[in-house]
């Protein structure tokens, strides 16, 4: 799995990706279902990437593999958020491995 997570973030849009999730509110604008819990819409990240639906989706399916984002469905949208403990695991789990 870490090496799994390394492949995830070894590209530069998503962990681009990753830090603006780390303040969707300072970086993206009000999502329509109003809770910044639930997280931030495809399409917002995809057009602050610059990137296609395909590509975007592509880059976060990836992530969500890897176990760094979470995704919420609401209608026909999906919202992506960070999930915090994945990412303090891999973090504590890598210093270990080192």
């Amino acid at each position: 799995m870490i090496l799994e997570q390394l492949k995830a973030l070894g590209n530069d849009t998503r962990m681009q990706m990753m830090e603006w999730l780390k303040d969707p509110l300072s970086n993206f604008p009000p999502q329509d279902h109003g809770d910044p819990a639930i997280g931030v819409c495809v399409t917002h990240l995809q057009y602050k990437a610059g990137l296609s639906a395909s590509t975007a989706s592509a880059h976060l399916a990836i992530l969500q593999r890897a176990g760094f984002v979470l995704t919420t469905r609401i209608g026909k949208w999906t919202y992506y958020r960070r999930n915090e403990q994945a990412i303090d695991d891999f973090a504590s789990r890598l210093k270990i491995e080192l």
